[in-house]
């Protein structure tokens, strides 16, 4: 590489940063250098940086006092880093402009990044966006999470079908962590409760292992200030079975690392066997307990006494996952720090808050209460003395009323005793809110009802969001471009300078070059495709995407029945004047979810037999692209004409996918659930496609009788469409494959109204 004389600010020049990283850390001779050799070495210079404003940012907030924020989530979805780090560190153009000195793309080096392998979906890429906007907004902000080394699984299809693969992220290890050794805590399982003469509590655990910190710098866009993301890797209390070892029990002394590393292997270990259940169990104990000695360790380190606990910091529950964070703590502050169960309780209630996720009871989290007693035997003691106090709560506000008793239990009494984990939160927190308007309001109305009644001003609204740098700054580089030369940058902290765009909706010139903005961004898409699935697809086409994680209640079904039905419209018309349109699924199921699974084998068939009938041609393509995450949303969803958000309406709790693709200029196709309600009011109805029921038609339709059978037997493009199905018209190598998917929907309820 050549050297530039001109220098950024008091920092040595760019080119200068760059070689001394290639030569003395990364071992690369510069004009040798491979682009994964240049990658490293632009990330190091980008790390170094973000390691001046961590410090500076951590001396602030000390010297300040400052209540911190810690956001507790079992996922941050981050995606790539070094993209985000250069747009925030005001460095993309001039990285850019020395890479291109040298023949290369930028372009090209941030593709050669693995993305962050630390969660799955929306509620993960969620807390990733609320770092980066509590960064931005300079908030003291700190994110608790697991470092898995494989994180949930790297999808691959093979015969159309889901194959799960490690995803190895960490194989050559990653510039964006640091390893912080002097930040260890020691985290117990199993055991016994002995109490003293003085009914004082001591926890006799049987295992215990250690979790060690690593951080990672999440930037803020705009300012100095950033916010920290504390990981927590499980070692065990020794590395090696040493006796063992040495009398030639090699497998023995493998196991006992194994046995206790294993915690943070990978992300929802799959939980169809009681092994892998107690694993899930151990790993959200595990990471919570490091975090909140952490919280802890620091707040007395600051402040010296626990007794203003709550007035210097706040602790957010991202779903269930983390809610034995409500027990831990006051395990921590009665147990190890003496404080009386009034004063450790009232500082725990001032300390939470919840977000809940979910409007359907089967996927609020629950534990059995005998496994619980297993690893947490502590913990349940305190969890039964919460229940009783919250018990004896509702008896006095509605005397005599023993179903309320039930309802509101943490112990599930009903068959297996079960924790209800939900509840937990709530008892625990002073506020509970849900994700979207509709989400919040039926939440109150459903599934907490009970709580509701009993803590009226718990309950409240946040609708999710979306972090416009990521989504569109760095995902939508043309569409970005464009808005900066005509509104101006500051709509990446402020997205109501997107109203200035209504004043250029009838420039011509405008119009042009949003579209071939558009267009820029479908043919980056359309040459993944090729490479990817081995699709061609023409670009001018329109692109119609549902891009999420393969479930029942998010209704891929739908999208595929009108595909199948659109296929055999053509087949019946092929004269007619079609507008050629490309339908892109991606997403994964959990590796026990078989319906899922089944679905997206449902998917690629239909593929198959769209994609090569000569007769369809190019006016219709159907592509399923494996391995959905950040870094492959950036390349769907800038390309997106049509967004699919077709949840029966009442389940999805809020997406955030819908607002990624309207924020990228895709038009809705959805039903009046979630957050698309409330794009709905921002945009206007007249520029959403709105189809289905409202939650009040569902219900309705479900007192008086649903009965999809008769749908079936009365819609002909829709009974030719299952039949095709049901007979192995997309299966004719095994014709019965799909029986499942013909019979969910036509004769065992069709639970998700798809029909």
């Amino acid at each position: 590489m050549k050297f530039a004389a001109e220098t950024i600010g008091d920092w040595q020049s760019l080119d200068r940063q760059i070689v001394d990283h290639l030569t003395g850390t990364v071992g690369a001779m510069p004009e040798r250098a491979s682009t994964n050799d240049l990658l490293r070495a632009i990330s190091l210079v980008a790390r170094k940086h973000l390691a001046e404003r961590w410090v500076n940012t951590q001396r602030i907030e000390s010297q300040a006092n400052a209540r911190r924020i810690y956001y507790l989530s079992m996922e941050f979805l981050i995606g790539r880093s070094l993209g985000n780090a250069l747009q925030a560190l005001d460095l993309h153009d001039r990285v850019s402009e020395v890479v291109a000195r040298e023949g290369r793309q930028l372009g090209d080096v941030l593709e050669e990044e693995p993305d962050a392998a630390l969660g799955n979906g929306g509620l993960g890429r969620l807390a990733a966006c609320f770092l980066d906007s509590m960064a931005t907004l300079e908030l003291p902000a700190w994110g608790y999470g697991m470092r898995y080394e494989f994180g949930m699984f790297a999808q691959s299809i093979h015969d159309g079908q889901q194959v799960e693969l490690p995803d190895s992220w960490l194989d050559n290890g990653t510039p964006w962590e640091f390893a912080r050794p002097e930040v260890s805590y020691e985290v117990h399982f199993g055991g016994w409760v002995e109490r003293s003469d003085d009914n004082e509590a001591q926890w006799r655990p049987h295992d215990e292992l250690r979790a060690k910190a690593f951080d990672m710098v999440i930037p803020g866009h705009g300012t100095d200030r950033v916010a920290t993301l504390r990981l927590w890797k499980a070692a065990a209390p020794a590395h090696l079975d040493l006796d063992a070892f040495n009398r030639g029990d090699f497998a023995r002394a493998a196991e006992f690392k194994n046995r206790f590393e294993s915690i943070s292997w990978v992300l929802y270990p799959n939980d169809s066997t009681p092994a892998g259940r107690e694993l899930r169990l151990r790993q959200e104990y595990f990471f919570v307990s490091a975090s909140m000695q952490d919280i802890v360790s620091r707040h007395l380190s600051e402040h010296g006494t626990l007794a203003n606990l709550a007035e210097h910091t706040a602790i957010h529950l991202n779903d269930t996952h983390p809610a034995i964070a409500v027990a831990e703590l006051i395990r921590l502050l009665l147990d190890v720090h003496g404080m009386t169960w009034d004063a450790a309780w009232g500082q725990c209630r001032r300390v939470f808050s919840y977000t809940n996720h979910t409007l359907m009871p089967e996927a609020l989290e629950t534990w059995p209460v005998a496994l619980v007693q297993h690893l947490l035997p502590r913990h349940f003691e305190i969890i039964l003395h919460i229940n009783h106090d919250l018990l004896e709560f509702a008896g006095r506000t509605a005397p005599g009323d023993l179903g309320l008793l039930n309802r509101v239990s943490i112990i599930d009494e009903a068959g297996e005793r079960r924790v209800r984990m939900s509840h937990l939160c709530i008892a625990g927190s002073h506020r509970v809110n849900g994700v979207s308007r509709l989400h919040s309001d039926l939440m109150r109305q459903t599934i907490f009802a009970d709580f509701a009644r009993l803590f009226p001003d718990r309950f409240d609204n946040k609708t999710n969001g979306v972090t416009p740098r990521r989504w569109l700054a760095q995902a939508n580089p043309a569409l970005t471009r464009l808005l900066d030369e005509s509104i101006g940058p500051a709509w990446r902290r402020d997205l109501d300078r997107l109203q200035g765009l209504l004043a250029l909706s009838a420039d011509a010139g405008f119009r042009d070059s949003f579209d071939r903005a558009k267009r820029q961004n479908k043919e980056r898409l359309a040459a993944h495709l090729a490479r990817s699935i081995g699709i061609m697809v023409d670009p001018s086409a329109l692109f119609d995407v549902q891009v999420k994680r393969i479930h029942e209640y998010k209704r891929q079904l739908l999208n595929v029945l009108h595909v199948i039905v659109r296929y055999n419209r053509i087949r019946e018309q092929p004269e007619k004047a079609w507008t050629p349109r490309v339908v892109m699924f991606a997403g994964k199921a959990a590796s026990a979810y078989k319906m899922a699974k089944t679905i997206i084998k449902l998917i690629n068939d239909v593929a198959e037999k769209v994609n090569n009938d000569p007769l369809i041609g190019d006016r219709l393509k159907v592509g399923f692209i494996p391995n959905y995450g950040v870094s492959v949303a950036e390349l769907i969803i800038p390309a997106a004409d049509l967004s699919q958000q077709i949840s029966m309406a009442g389940t999805e709790a809020s997406g955030t996918g819908n607002m990624k693709l309207a924020l990228n200029g895709a038009l809705t196709i959805g039903t009046l659930d979630g957050a698309n309600i409330e794009i709905c009011d921002a945009v206007g109805r007249e520029n959403m496609f709105i189809f289905g029921h409202s939650t009040e038609e569902i219900d309705a339709l479900r007192a008086t009788g649903y009965r999809p059978r008769h749908i079936y037997e009365e819609n002909p493009e829709l009974k030719l469409a299952l039949d095709q199905i049901r007979l192995g018209h997309f299966s004719p190598d095994q014709p019965h494959r799909f029986y499942d998917i013909f019979h969910t929907l036509v004769d065992w309820g069709d639970h998700y109204m798809v029909l």
